[in-house]
């Protein structure tokens, strides 16, 4: 299954970042530039650093210019992030490009890629809160209640698995279509931006 196929990918990226738990390390994509391994690798290591970025920005104590600079980089990590999604969503596209959808097909509230960007914040999440729960200088109330939140991320895991895989099953026989909506972010750009573009 699909599903499992990411999960895997993305526990292999979050454990690499681990080894060194520094965000200014460089990603070392193992796969082949052209695969899908390759682009599902890169999802979750932009998401694990980002993950780390907004655990450092929290920091009560973080000096102002170092945090507005951080804030730069969560900015850039969202839009590489937005990217690498539409990436995926081509792929899917590419994939299915000769599947003649039928007369009653509908469309999904979501795109696949989308719905994967979810399950690579949930494999941190997951990750994140095994942590917690193996952590010997807590009370044993924290332990039990991070372990009542891990088996909801556990389930939340295999329904959105699930729901991952039936939605690809269903593009691939024709019995939902799929329609991508480029992100139209107004932010950056310095011609839709109005505290941007009343500068000039």
């Amino acid at each position: 299954m699909f599903s499992d196929l990411a999960f895997k990918i993305f526990e292999e990226s979050i454990n690499q970042y681990h080894i060194k738990d520094d965000v200014n390390e460089p990603c070392k994509n193992p796969y082949p530039k052209d695969s899908i391994e390759h682009l599902l690798y890169l999802k979750n290591w932009i998401d694990t650093v980002q993950w780390h970025y907004e655990d450092i920005i929290r920091d009560p104590n973080i000096d102002p210019v170092a945090a507005l600079e951080l804030k730069r980089k969560i900015d850039a990590s969202n839009q590489h992030r937005t990217d690498v999604v539409e990436y995926i969503d081509s792929y899917f596209l590419n994939k299915f490009r000769d599947v003649s959808p039928k007369a009653e097909a509908s469309i999904n509230s979501e795109s696949p890629a989308w719905a994967i960007d979810r399950f690579s914040i949930l494999a941190l999440k997951i990750y994140h809160m095994k942590e917690e729960v193996e952590r010997t200088d807590v009370s044993k109330e924290h332990t039990d209640q991070c372990q009542q939140k891990l088996d909801i991320l556990l389930e939340q895991k295999k329904d959105l698995g699930t729901a991952i895989d039936a939605l690809l099953k269903d593009i691939e026989n024709g019995e939902k279509y799929m329609k991508v909506y480029k992100q139209m972010k107004m932010y950056n750009d310095e011609t839709l931006n109005p505290v941007l573009y009343k500068q000039k």
